[in-house]
């Protein structure tokens, strides 16, 4: 195994080291000043865009003070007006978000052996960073197991965990809630959700569901009448969420969660998949759930889709078309995908997104994501499917 990567700096004369953590697989930065309740933005902001991250030793809250002063800098600079081409806009877009994120996780802060932060003011975030990061490992010594994180990624650990601990509320299951883990796709946006809901089923006997996630379309089809449901996916963390959902709401006798890259064994009247919407690529473990790269699981669930449908099965497509506003992938290139495989498109289900991006007039992407559909495709395999 490769050893867990290592920050290191100079405090009181003295040289240091801790691991580096990074959810989002971030090299340790090269270059780490000391900084507590003293420093000031305009110097802090000066060093993080010189390639110098700041290790807190200072309040805790005075820190997220510092963070936001940071963010105010960053978003106070000067914008071009957006480009007319639409995939030059989402890359610009995606490239400013890249270089906010680099500059606002400059700013780190400890944590002790336990998982806690060792600064005045500091909240508990022990089960936080337990849940994503996992328990400390038991005998380890204090000073072997001090780490640093940057503070925009130990706040997002935060508020993930409080999502988790609340949950997330599920019109399409009477109003239960789906709990999502660190790093699996929330089901927040519920369009993609109610057209499951709303579909006409071909069949309650049996369903696969590709890359499950949270298990939310599972339960919903197992709210449905579907006898069985085989879902899978291949993030173990994924997989431990949509278990503790299922189990949850009462439907685990119905849910098979398995362990697969795409597709299980065996052929079944109703497949279903909702792949990441948009194909470019991640810059981060987390974005995968967004962004898929080449289209590689848009491709394999539809390429695979015929050789385990039944005879008059469907498959069950739910893609938002914001990658044709933006300019990323034709509608031609998606009904292409179709015939190639073999498939047909027996009917298509829409609804207009509801989320506030839609209406917000700020976002560079605002007229794509207010043009923005989602569809669910039904599929059937055609005179050359499986």
């Amino acid at each position: 195994m490769n050893a867990p990567p290592v920050v290191a700096w100079t405090e009181a004369d003295e040289a240091r080291t801790a691991a580096w953590r990074s959810e989002s697989g971030a090299p340790p930065p090269k270059r780490v000043a000391v900084a507590d309740d003293r420093m000031k933005a305009d110097a802090a902001y000066k060093l993080a865009c010189e390639g110098t991250a700041l290790l807190w030793r200072g309040d805790f809250h005075n820190a997220r003070q510092l963070l936001t002063a940071l963010a105010r800098r960053i978003d106070r600079r000067p914008r071009k007006a957006p480009p007319a081409d639409p995939a030059l806009a989402f890359h610009r877009h995606r490239a400013a978000q890249n270089h906010r994120a680099r500059i606002l996780g400059m700013l780190l802060v400890p944590l002790d052996a336990e998982l806690a932060v060792p600064l005045p003011r500091a909240p508990d975030v022990r089960a936080a960073c337990a849940q994503a990061y996992g328990p400390p490992a038991p005998g380890t010594a204090p000073s072997d197991a001090a780490s640093v994180v940057s503070l925009r990624e130990l706040l997002g650990l935060i508020g993930a965990y409080e999502w988790r601990r609340k949950g997330v509320e599920i019109p399409a299951l009477g109003g239960d809630r789906i709990h999502p883990h660190y790093g699996v796709f929330s089901p927040a946006r519920g369009e993609y959700v109610d057209l499951v809901a709303e579909a006409p089923l071909p069949s309650s006997e049996l369903a696969f569901d590709i890359g499950t996630g949270t298990g939310v379309l599972a339960t919903v089809l197992a709210r449905r009448g579907v006898r069985r449901i085989v879902a899978t996916d291949q993030d173990p963390r994924a997989l431990a969420c949509a278990r503790e959902n299922t189990e949850r709401l009462g439907v685990a006798d119905r849910v098979e969660i398995i362990e697969a890259d795409l597709f299980p064994e065996g052929r079944a009247p109703l497949v279903i998949c909702n792949p990441p919407w948009v194909p470019a690529k991640p810059v981060a473990p987390v974005e995968y759930a967004v962004y898929d790269p080449g289209s590689r699981m848009l491709r394999g669930f539809l390429n695979g889709l015929a050789d385990h449908l039944t005879p008059e099965g469907e498959g069950w497509l739910i893609l938002s078309d914001l990658a044709e506003h933006l300019g990323l992938r034709p509608r031609a290139e998606l009904l292409d995908a179709f015939a190639t495989a073999g498939l047909t498109v027996a009917a298509r289900h829409d609804i207009a997104p509801r989320h506030p991006r839609a209406r917000d007039t700020a976002d560079p992407l605002h007229a794509a994501r207010a043009a923005e559909v989602t569809s669910l495709w039904r599929l059937r395999a055609g005179a050359h499917g499986g």
